[in-house]
């Protein structure tokens, strides 16, 4: 989870490489895929998909969903125009459509319509990762709940890992078992879920729970409000990038930027005020 203005959008494209990345390594199964070509790369596409943010912008509007949804299988040469069709078929019944929506095309459908049409098109080939680029984030709150749950019972039915990209706390602590937060590009803290959520050790990962709501009246949250616009991530802040707008900031923060280390163990925080006790599998206190 992180702001707006890191380019939430283009982390998702990049890390399936459907835009090239400037710097850096891309590690899946322990191969770094910057630097695959041809079948290789094509190899590595049919493992890992993406369910877009915009279903409506992701579906081509002259085609119909069925085809949409054969291209992939199309594309990977799996099994004949019939068996691909039935497969078609299958995917739309279970992620919620009639089979015979096949024929129709996206304008006839509904927001949550055509992103449980994203979702099918993302299984067609029976990947290992679905990059999810906030898929919800368009939709109306109760399809948000509908397509929450749908995958869910699809990450639990075909073994798959999702790459969740959003800015929703109510989203992320629902669906993931880890979370990263990122800063202008870089990593702030990473987690399980349930520690990030009662234990948050970065400023900034403070900072954004406390906007999250309680759903209990009696109960009230301090609210950290942060000063100032976001940097750009072209031109960040030198040594801490988040140095500009923590309340926390003291004098190293400008000019050193801080290690990702293991604060307690499977918690990661990259900030200055962790760094006295730099303990890997240090026990929380309390």
């Amino acid at each position: 989870m992180g702001e707006s203005g890191c380019g939430k959008s283009t982390l998702g494209r990049t890390i399936l490489r459907l835009e090239e990345p400037t710097t850096g390594e891309i590690f899946f199964e322990g191969q770094e895929i910057t630097k695959l070509n041809g079948a290789a790369l094509k190899n590595f596409r049919r493992k890992a998909q993406m369910v877009f943010q915009d279903p409506q912008s992701s579906l081509d509007p002259r085609m119909r969903i069925g085809d949409s949804i054969d291209e992939a299988l199309l594309v990977h040469g799996l099994g004949d125009e019939k068996e691909r069709w039935r497969r078609v078929e299958e995917l739309l019944k279970r992620v919620g459509l009639e089979p015979e929506y096949a024929q129709r095309y996206p304008h006839e459908f509904s927001g949550g319509q055509k992103q449980r049409v994203g979702i099918a098109r993302a299984l067609a080939v029976n990947p290992r990762l679905i990059v999810a680029d906030e898929p919800v984030s368009a939709l109306d709150v109760s399809v948000q709940a509908q397509i929450l749950n749908l995958l869910q019972e699809l990450r639990d039915e075909f073994k798959l890992s999702y790459l969740f990209i959003a800015h929703d706390l109510g989203v992320i602590r629902h669906i993931s078992h880890r979370v990263l937060v990122m800063y202008l590009g870089k990593i702030a803290e990473l987690s399980p879920t349930q520690e990030i959520f009662a234990h948050p050790l970065h400023p900034y990962t403070e900072a954004l729970l406390s906007a999250l709501p309680i759903p209990n009246p009696h109960l009230k949250r301090e609210r950290i409000v942060l000063q100032g616009d976001v940097p750009s991530p072209m031109n960040p802040p030198s040594g801490c990038r988040f140095h500009t707008r923590c309340p926390k900031v003291f004098e190293i923060c400008p000019h050193i930027e801080p290690p990702l280390i293991e604060k307690f163990p499977g918690h990661w925080v990259s900030c200055h005020l962790h760094q006295a006790r730099n303990v890997v599998g240090e026990e929380r206190p309390g």
